[in-house]
């Protein structure tokens, strides 16, 4: 873990930093809520102020190390909302076959995709799935990030998922990063159960989630509403199960069809549903009224190659908030990078600056339940803060391959640099 002092001159999540033009995301401010020439003042790794160093109150900064940015850029920490980069092995050779024309779908029903990544998954143990994260889980935050969301899915059996969780959790202990964990023994069907869902849901999925609940395992549950995955009413038996838990859930829902899956997810008052190229209005109707965030992930978009496009203008008029992940998985879209992620949501889907960075930000923060700890600069949130070398907000989305970031805080201590 990282120490409680650090070079700057920061202790125990105490520190003003000073001389910074800020981007709050304030959900009250317009825009991405810039303040030129502002402060942050942390203590015990929460924001007390964020705003005008004019207006920071003498008295709050008595005997806090100060930090001159010199007139850097300050964000929130970037949140990645939707990711499984807990997995073993790699699928390449998919790629390869992609590329000679098989589509998503032919390369699932061939015994590819998600199955195919089960057996890399099982054959490692927790101490295994940890090793083989860290270099992704390293790529993100080597980019400002402070939170990311880790689902299971390539466990399919209950100790497999159980040990992906396990694997998840024990990421905060090696590293400075907050993980959001998500139950997705719902993404595939095994071999075994072929054509028995309701048999594997019972057998492996209910009772995993309840073992996995009793261990303090998940944050949310989460499910993949497919015709190569699971229909709308098995997806309902398991977020019936998840509701009697207490637990919150999420989809992956019209990636590659229209099943209704938003609008099931809607009805239980989802988090968010994911994906949604294929969404209708009747979907974007239902997110609206239950505020369900739509989570818009590019980098699956452009590994499988597909052409159909989120409805972004419709989400928009209904006042739908829209997030920004990676998706970061071994077989449709192997993505470490947020910042390439933003480039990609404004560039495929003419999502503006201050949309893409609210969606790795505020928004983020809200597919995740978190709107209150995290996603904004202030007073109260976590102090998790992304420091940049650009002149402007649009850098960040704008560029491609390059990486500004020059310092990572995350609770109120610097741990990059």
């Amino acid at each position: 873990m990282h120490d409680a002092a650090s070079t700057d001159g920061t202790q125990l999540g105490r520190c003003l930093w000073r001389n910074a033009r800020l981007a709050t995301l304030a959900s009250d401010q317009a825009g991405l809520g810039v303040v030129e020439r502002g402060a942050i003042l942390a203590k015990d790794g929460r924001i007390v102020f964020a705003g005008p160093e004019s207006k920071l109150p003498a008295e709050l900064a008595a005997g806090v190390p100060v930090v001159d940015l010199e007139g850097r850029l300050v964000t929130p920490g970037l949140i990645d909302c939707h990711t499984h980069i807990v997995h073993g092995g790699h699928r390449a050779r998919e790629f390869e076959m992609r590329l000679d024309g098989a589509s998503y779908e032919e390369i699932a029903r061939a015994g590819g995709g998600i199955v195919s990544s089960v057996s890399a998954t099982n054959a490692l143990d927790v101490d295994g799935l940890v090793a083989a994260s860290l270099p992704r889980l390293d790529a993100l935050l080597a980019e400002g990030v402070g939170t990311v969301e880790v689902k299971s899915g390539y466990g399919l059996s209950i100790e497999g998922e159980l040990r992906m969780l396990r694997a998840a959790r024990a990421l905060e202990t090696v590293r400075p990063v907050r993980i959001v964990t998500s139950y997705l023994a719902a993404h595939a069907t095994p071999a075994a159960y072929r054509g028995r869902n309701d048999a594997y849901l019972d057998e492996v999925v209910l009772p995993g989630l309840d073992q996995a609940r009793a261990e303090g395992l998940v944050d949310a549950v989460d499910g993949f509403c497919e015709g190569i995955a699971f229909s709308p009413a098995e997806i309902a038996r398991v977020f019936d199960r998840a509701k009697a838990l207490g637990l919150p859930v999420k989809l992956h829902a019209e990636q590659l069809s229209d099943l209704g899956g938003a609008k099931l997810a809607a009805s239980y008052g989802a988090l968010s549903a994911d994906h949604l190229e294929y969404l209708g209005a009747d979907g974007v109707a239902a997110m609206a009224a239950s505020g369900t965030v739509a989570v818009i992930l590019p980098g699956a978009f452009y590994a499988i190659r597909e052409t159909q496009k989120p409805p972004i203008a419709a989400l928009r008029q209904a006042g739908v908030p829209i997030a920004l992940a990676t998706d970061c998985n071994p077989g449709t879209s192997p993505l470490t990078s947020l910042l390439l992620t933003m480039n990609m949501g404004a560039t495929f889907f003419g999502l503006t600056v201050a949309e893409c960075l609210a969606g790795v930000t505020r928004e983020a923060a809200r597919a995740l339940g978190l709107a209150a700890e995290i996603g904004t600069l202030e007073p109260g949130k976590a102090a998790d803060l992304a420091v940049w070398n650009v002149e402007s907000p649009a850098e960040l989305v704008y560029r491609i391959g390059f990486n500004p970031l020059h310092q990572r805080i995350f609770a109120g201590e610097r741990v990059s640099s």
